[in-house]
């Protein structure tokens, strides 16, 4: 019974979203979806908007949630599926609408549009925003029964009746053949602010989020340089206030999880939390804030290591190995080994991040192992690239930051590329006779990034 029961909940470690939409804007699906680790997507792009129902009704029984990239899929396809899943879409805010129209006045200053999806008040309000500008419009009126053909012929007509001189639309396969016609459009698409935030919202919409939001976390704190902080105290009584006045910032941290703190050492402490409070509290696992607090006060850093599990056994174990990952990683970090071993990390701590670096998966865990990419040089590497913002190294410089000999490193990068992990992408000649250096981009962080 609890291998059926814990198969079920491996199985369940990753929301599954089906993403419905054209093909011309899943590239930029993708990018936002890197910040979320916890989906794994299933792109059902389409040609016309009308393929969109026979999509959403295959991916109703393949995904958790769906999640469409406009309002005009999504009502076509409510109107012919009973949804099993939670269903979503991407809204068209101002933000979206003004760049279009700002774009519009920029290159072409027109003074007659005609529009589909929107509503004249948004369009009015944007107007507004770019100063008033006049603009004579006309606005298709939606409902259920209208289609992509419906929508075309109107603003054709606009056009040739003299009422347009442009088309606002936001259905990327009217942009088309309007522009194929030779008639002036702009296809209006959303932010990547409105495409994270409606992302939020399905994370929260699914019955296993909301599950999983009461799974137990378990995190050790170690403070990385304390006896030497220590050793500059006066007297064993300033040791002891030191010591206090961390423990109740560290208490006060844990508190704003709704956790319970125990210390384990002088230097260490274990908390305990639920996974929904630790991931709002840290900005969706961006950022501990606790790190650059002790740090203004007492000029400490903290190694911090956060365990996901099915039962607390496997998440206090996985927090052991998380905060290895740190402190191998240099101190002032912190990662997150998830139920399926995957990797979360670093965190911001006392410093922004160069880069932010997105879920690092198991697979790609055990593929660097195997070609010597051990956990020790592989939080070092990931370390120095998410602080200093860099992909790119040559050998000198990665025996720098891992700590070993250049004739090390090469052999390490044979074996890396090898392995698929890196690509060479550029050479330098030194002053001196010689091989040239040869630059190298750690392809399989670069590939992470958000």
């Amino acid at each position: 019974m609890w291998t059926e029961e814990r198969t079920e909940a491996i199985e369940m470690s990753e929301i599954r979203i089906a993403i419905i939409g054209p093909q011309t804007i899943m590239q930029k699906m993708q990018h936002c979806l890197k910040g979320f680790p916890s989906f794994v997507p299933i792109i059902k792009g389409y040609q016309q908007v009308v393929e969109a129902i026979e999509l959403a009704r295959a991916a109703d029984t393949e995904a958790d949630v769906l999640l469409f990239t406009g309002t005009i899929p999504y009502e076509l396809a409510k109107a012919n599926i009973q949804f099993q899943v939670p269903a979503l879409f991407v809204p068209l805010t101002g933000s979206g609408l003004y760049s279009s129209l700002f774009r519009l006045e920029r290159t072409h200053g027109v003074s007659s549009l005609s529009v589909d999806t929107l509503t004249k008040a948004m369009i009015d309000a944007a107007l507004k925003e770019l100063g008033g500008l006049e603009v004579e419009l006309t606005v298709f009126e939606n409902d259920t029964n209208s289609t992509e053909n419906d929508i075309l012929m109107f603003h054709r007509e606009q056009h040739h009746a003299g009422r347009s001189l442009c088309a606002l639309t936001a259905i990327s396969s009217v942009a088309k053949q309007l522009t194929k016609e030779g008639i002036l459009c702009e296809w209006i698409t959303p932010t990547n602010q409105d495409i994270i935030v409606t992302l939020e919202r399905a994370l929260l919409s699914t019955e296993w989020r909301r599950k999983k939001e009461a799974q137990v976390v378990m995190g050790l704190i170690h403070v990385d340089n304390f006896s030497k902080l220590a050793e500059s105290q006066i007297s064993e009584h300033e040791v002891q206030r030191l010591q206090l006045d961390i423990h109740h910032m560290v208490l006060n941290f844990v508190e704003h999880l709704d956790g319970h703190l125990t210390q384990l050492a002088a230097n260490e402490y274990l908390f305990v939390t639920t996974r929904g409070i630790f991931e709002r509290e840290t900005g969706g696992y961006k950022r501990i804030p606790l790190a650059k607090k002790v740090q203004r006060a007492y000029g400490v850093h903290l190694s911090i290591g956060v365990g996901f599990g099915y039962s607390a056994g496997e998440a206090g174990m996985h927090s052991r190995r998380s905060l290895r990952l740190a402190r191998d990683g240099g101190g002032d970090n912190c990662f997150i080994v998830r139920e399926d071993e995957s990797v979360i990390g670093p965190l911001e701590m006392t410093e922004p991040k160069g880069i932010d670096l997105s879920l690092v998966d198991a697979a790609l865990v055990k593929k660097a192992e195997a070609a010597g990419l051990t956990s020790i040089y592989l939080s070092k590497l990931i370390s120095h690239t998410t602080r200093f913002g860099r992909v790119d190294y040559y050998a000198q410089e990665l025996a720098s930051v891992l700590g070993v000999t250049t004739r090390s490193v090469h052999r390490f990068l044979l074996a890396w590329m090898d392995a698929g992990l890196i690509d060479i992408i550029g050479e330098e000649k030194g002053a001196s006779r010689g091989r040239p250096r040869q630059k190298y981009r750690m392809t399989f962080l670069n590939d992470k990034m958000v």
